[in-house]
């Protein structure tokens, strides 16, 4: 009997449904439509997160799932396009990755509408006041308005934090289609990030439920020790809710009766005014 050779696309299709690639491109792999080489690309850009602002094709090849060749490849077509540069066997991301992201934020009614609201909710406060939106089991920033740092790591547009340990992604989670929330909640990992975090799934669920219910989020130092944070929705005129709104507070500052006596109000107002704003979508 003649072995059958598979032609090295084949090869290359079944390799990612064995799980060499995350899950992300394994389980678009067999599309005609899914440009892989595109994933693949944007894979290896979101592994220069969290800190990781220099990292090797060994690096790269871990975080993404791809081989070390298929890592290479992508990181030489960023460095030729001007996205990455390479020196002492790593390489970084340059300033021009932010161009991909600029055209939605320049474009994003809602950012450009929340800033200045933002900016008052924070000096009225005090404190820092964010806007983010959920996107998968996370939540992005894209309008903030700080005045100190909190949190150990720093916080810009563009920022990514787990939904289930923060008051906006709890808002975000409990105010979407029931179909999203059983989703998200089947699937989530939950990580302990303090001993205050909701690590069990039942009681991370309960509290969404109560989030929906109040129609506020309130997180007590379980994403960091000595935070705390208020969240409320955002909704459109049709009542979609479209983002969260958030302030951020040491835990000496305030505790969970002030943030919901005093800090509440000034939420709501916002995030009214920001709604009314973006329009009916």
């Amino acid at each position: 009997m003649r072995a059958i050779v598979r032609p090295p696309a084949t090869r290359r299709a079944t390799a990612a449904t064995r799980g060499q690639l995350d899950p992300g491109l394994a389980g678009n792999a067999g599309d005609p439509d899914f440009m892989l080489s595109l994933a693949r690309g944007l894979s290896v850009i979101r592994a220069f997160g969290d800190g990781r602002a220099r990292l090797s094709i060994a690096d790269v090849a871990r975080a993404t799932g791809l081989s070390r060749a298929a890592a290479r490849r992508c990181l030489y077509t960023l460095s030729t396009l001007g996205y990455a540069t390479a020196a002492a066997g790593a390489f970084e991301l340059t300033p021009a990755v932010l161009t991909l992201g600029y055209s939605y934020l320049s474009s994003a009614s809602l950012a450009r509408v929340a800033q200045p609201i933002l900016e008052r909710v924070s000096a009225d406060l005090n404190e820092s006041s964010s806007l983010a939106v959920l996107d998968g089991d996370e939540i992005v920033y894209l309008a903030r308005a700080a005045t100190r740092r909190i949190l150990s790591i720093g916080l810009a547009v563009g920022s990514r934090l787990p939904a289930a340990s923060t008051s906006m992604g709890r808002v975000l989670v409990a105010f979407a289609d029931e179909s999203t929330r059983s989703r998200y909640l089947a699937r989530v990992k939950l990580t302990r990030h303090t001993p205050r975090t909701l690590v069990d799934r039942t009681a991370l669920a309960e509290e969404i439920a109560r989030v929906g219910v109040a129609g506020y989020s309130v997180v007590d130092q379980e994403l960091e020790l000595g935070l705390r944070s208020l969240a409320v929705p955002i909704r459109r005129d049709d009542g979609t809710v479209v983002a969260a709104i958030n302030v951020g507070v040491h835990a000496a500052r305030a505790d969970r009766a002030v943030l919901v006596r005093e800090f509440l109000p000034v939420l709501e107002r916002a995030a009214i005014e920001i709604g009314r704003a973006v329009g009916p979508g």
